[in-house]
């Protein structure tokens, strides 16, 4: 059976991303870092790993992103999820004065904590949440996870569709030793970090306008060696494996400092 190493609680989004992922049945491994779940996989203790990466309405995962420049798993899948958040806990709506969930929910749904007044305190994950909030045993409290996460931990529902835009969807990751193999869909992903010099970065995005290849992405994260310094992540359309690409990346080394190919794999759509 394979085996997915995620972050977080049994109910985690990242779980349900992985189980939408695979089409047959998986065997999840769940662990409290992003850096544990490539550590597991690296060690072969699971054969992937599920990253999510980016959400539709509050951006970029930086510790993701950070992540992905020193792991040494290929990057051969991706999944766009869609985040359907709840208000979950012991009491009413009107009894809830403070509530618990990841960062990331809690931004994802500020218009509704900002309506109801609500105290936010941040935790290590959305489905670990609901944990905290049945050891606490207070009716003042709850948290923001996934209807699954509640049915785990058998607590009540108090609200559904909390989130600022319901059209709210991450996108995830899939991490392995493998590699992939070419198709008519592919998107390719890598990190380059520049040269200090006028125009470096002009020239290097300019390969990708005389070659024809689609720019998806492009963002730039702290390099944490030196100041006010970058790297660039870039995903594009292309197989590293296709000879058009394979050129492309030559002469885009050539105007960088260093350059990564994280990997290349079938393009998802969201549904």
């Amino acid at each position: 059976m394979t085996s997915v190493s995620f972050q977080g609680e049994r109910g985690a989004y990242s779980e349900a991303a992985a189980k939408s992922f695979f089409d047959h049945d998986i065997e999840t491994i769940p662990l409290p870092t992003f850096s544990e779940i490539l550590q597991n996989t690296s060690k072969d203790i699971s054969e992937f790993s599920i990253l999510p990466v980016e959400n539709s309405l509050e951006g970029s995962v930086g510790e993701s992103y950070d992540l992905l420049n020193s792991t040494d798993l290929n990057v051969t899948g991706e999944t766009y999820h869609r985040i359907e958040h709840c208000l979950i806990g012991l009491g009413n709506l009107e009894e809830v004065d403070t509530v618990y969930s990841h960062p990331q929910a809690l931004g994802q749904c500020r218009e509704f904590i900002e309506k109801f007044k609500m105290k936010t305190i941040p935790t290590y994950d959305t489905a670990g949440s609901v944990k905290i909030i049945k050891e606490l045993k207070e009716r003042n409290c709850a948290c923001i996870a996934s209807k699954e996460a509640a049915e785990i931990s058998n607590i009540s529902i108090i609200q559904e569709n909390i989130a600022n835009n319901l059209n709210n969807y991450t996108r995830f990751l899939i991490l392995s030793k493998t590699e992939t193999q070419e198709t008519e869909n592919d998107k390719t992903s890598i990190i380059f970090s520049i040269k200090h010099e006028p125009g470096s970065l002009f020239r290097i995005i300019e390969n990708f306008n005389k070659n024809n290849v689609n720019l998806t992405k492009i963002e730039s994260r702290p390099t944490k060696t030196n100041s006010w310094e970058y790297n660039f992540y870039v995903d594009f359309e292309g197989h590293q494996k296709n000879s058009k690409i394979l050129e492309m990346l030559d002469e885009i080394k050539k105007e960088t400092l260093f350059m990564k190919i994280l990997g290349s794999y079938p393009s998802a759509k969201i549904n």
